[in-house]
């Protein structure tokens, strides 16, 4: 029925979609820390640090054991 078999349409199809989805979730997870950040008492501009390779495993471990500004304030 399609006289065209080559694969290349498809794979340009499903490479533009799974990087449409990924665009979308990295949004959503930097929208997510940025709250986080905030309710901590940190800058939420803080959050796109995360997308920095090796930076954000120091960035995490540094907001897991720091004082939170938010917990200061309030004791």
């Amino acid at each position: 029925m399609y006289g065209n078999n080559d694969p290349t349409a498809a794979m340009a199809g499903m490479m533009g979609t799974m990087g449409i989805v990924w665009l979308i979730i990295l949004v959503l997870f930097i929208f997510v820390w940025f709250k986080i950040f905030s309710k901590a008492g940190y800058s939420g501009w803080l959050s796109l640090l995360l997308i920095v390779p090796l930076v954000n495993l120091i960035l995490i471990v540094w907001f897991a054991f720091s004082d939170w500004p938010a917990l200061r304030k309030s004791a």
